[in-house]
């Protein structure tokens, strides 16, 4: 234990250590200071039509806009790839409703995977389609944050930025560069990277295997990147191809989180009051340190059923991979449902139920912790404006953040959010059980496969990815209603944060009083960690006590089912 627990805090000291000096990187980015490809940055704005600042309306427009050509060049992608090239394999095109899945999964960066991915999708397809989709989805979030930090940071201000000069930069200057570099360290690891569709092999036996390759090392960079998860094969990060060494565990790691943790400092900067970034590095920190020692404790102590057939303390190693052990495959089961990223380097379904549970409630919380590149810093936002409201409440004095008052506008559109998640996850889920394809798209009887079904539209609803595998998603119901759950769940939260931001920007800050609630000391730390869990637990805990509460108890006593 002693060993794994001086990984998992090596891990983070090379991530803050990192993620601090790119946060401050970023902000450069988004003033304009940084511009050695200036010339291809005025090209594509140029092709762009960019007309200067926007307002939040007219940035949300452009948002909405660029995301609704992105899926349409997509779907049509997807379901006409067999008259397109690159498709050595042969493939035909996508039914209809696993088009419209994968569209709106890649648009939304959820990268929810309905499909087989060397089974299902051409080279052009993962090259032309998806991989372009890794690239402007997690450009658009980190627009929106630094949108959001702009309209939070103004003083009278009608704008808030361009959509199209955020994205390219962020594209430009941040993705592109860092995908660029991971992506030659991973093919000089190892990683397959061809436009080749399968190479044959004899093995051993004498038998003959069809081993799929492809552009997998290019594809895998931006996938950790751009937290979107994504994977070239359908086993994802625990296909050998894909993650074949400790080290390239440890590197897509990091990847996941690098860019959401810098935005705490690229926030701070950019509004200009550090103090208050690392107010919300040290939120997200806390809860991703307890959700580690939560799944960990849960993981390390294993199934008592399986106990007679294991050796001593060795833990929950079903589903695992042993070049990874028990520490790498729970640090990654954290970092990627703390993070909108979705991928996997083991079976979340052959998790121990508690284990499971803090999984999905990484995700049902509104994955903040760090969540996803620009998106995490802003749900986690909207947090904030709930939490200095319930201050002021209870101070009984308007509250403020950063200076300026919080109105009633600006609780109620941070309120409207705080419906998203339930909506996807307990209505639709709801739908699905009643009158959808759920009894037969679960593979487990008793509280397991309600966990299956609930995990699978908490990961739609936050823009994960991530799923027990167990559960068949493939069919024209849940393609169509885990797809409308990822597009409730993306843009939900997008356009009401713009709107505040537009809100805020048009006001004056006020100097601070002796009755100001400062937002940046541990106090403010606690009390928003506080108003996550209780609005987590409050919304979410009797469906969690039917599936994995329920089924822990039942393992406990030794039932199976």
């Amino acid at each position: 234990m002693q060993s794994d627990l001086l990984q998992a805090a090596l891990y983070a000291v090379i991530l803050v250590a990192l993620a601090v000096p790119l946060g401050l990187y970023m902000a450069r980015v988004y003033s304009g200071e940084v511009t050695f490809l200036a010339p291809v940055e005025r090209a594509f704005l140029g092709a762009a039509g960019d007309r200067g600042d926007q307002s939040w309306v007219s940035y949300a427009v452009s948002l909405l806009l660029f995301n609704a050509a992105g899926f349409a060049l997509l779907f049509a992608i997807l379901l006409f790839q067999d008259r397109l090239p690159l498709n050595p394999q042969g493939f035909d095109g996508l039914t209809w409703h696993l088009a419209f899945n994968t569209a709106v999964s890649f648009v939304t960066n959820t990268n929810w995977q309905s499909y087989g991915g060397e089974t299902t999708l051409s080279n052009f397809s993962q090259m032309v389609g998806l991989t372009t989709q890794n690239f402007v989805s997690a450009a658009t979030g980190m627009a929106l944050a630094a949108a959001v930090a702009r309209g939070f940071a103004g003083r009278q201000v009608r704008t808030i930025g361009n959509f199209w000069t955020d994205l390219t930069r962020s594209v430009l200057y941040i993705l592109l560069p860092l995908s660029l570099a991971l992506a030659l360290v991973f093919a000089s690891l190892g990683l397959p990277q061809t436009l080749a569709g399968s190479v044959d092999a004899t093995t051993l036996e004498g038998a003959k295997q069809t081993i799929a390759i492809g552009p997998v090392a290019s594809q895998l960079a931006i996938k950790q990147i751009g937290t979107n998860g994504g994977g070239f094969f359908n086993v994802n990060s625990s296909h050998p191809f894909e993650n074949p060494l400790a080290i390239t565990s440890y590197l897509s790691m990091l990847a996941i989180l690098l860019i959401p943790v810098a935005f705490c400092f690229t926030y701070g900067r950019m509004i200009g009051d550090r103090r208050q970034g690392i107010a919300l590095f040290a939120a997200m920190g806390v809860l991703l340190l307890a959700a580690f020692a939560a799944l960990y404790s849960a993981e390390y102590a294993g199934n008592p059923i399986h106990a007679p057939y294991v050796e001593p303390v060795t833990g929950n190693m079903e589903g695992k991979e042993q070049r990874f052990g028990l520490v790498g495959s729970v640090l990654w089961a954290v970092t990627t449902t703390a993070a909108s990223n979705g991928s996997v380097n083991a079976m979340h379904d052959s998790l121990t139920p508690l284990a499971g549970l803090i999984a999905m409630l990484n995700m049902q919380l509104g994955e903040i912790v760090y969540g996803g590149v620009g998106v995490g810093l802003t749900g986690m936002l909207l947090f904030v404006i709930v939490t200095v409201f319930l201050a002021g409440l209870m101070v009984g004095r308007t509250p403020e953040y950063l200076g300026k008052k919080i109105e009633a506008k600006e609780v109620k559109l941070a309120a409207l959010t705080l419906l998203i998640m339930p909506i996807g996850v307990l209505v639709l889920g709801a739908l699905a059980i009643a009158v959808g394809t759920a009894q037969s798209s679960v593979q487990d009887a008793g509280p397991h496969g309600l966990s299956e079904l609930i995990y699978a539209y908490t990961s739609a609803t936050g823009n994960n990815g991530s799923a027990f595998a167990g559960f068949n998603a493939n069919t024209p119901w849940h393609n169509t209603f885990l797809g409308l759950a990822m597009l409730f769940g993306r843009f939900g939260y997008m356009i009401p944060i713009l709107a505040i931001a537009g809100s805020l920007g048009l006001k004056t800050p006020a100097a601070p009083t002796a009755g100001t609630f400062p937002t940046h000391g541990v106090v403010f730390v606690v009390l928003l960690v506080a108003t996550i869990l209780i609005v987590g637990a409050l919304t979410f805990l009797p469906a969690l006590a039917l599936g994995p509460i329920a089924e822990q108890v039942s393992m406990l006593a030794g039932t199976t089912f």
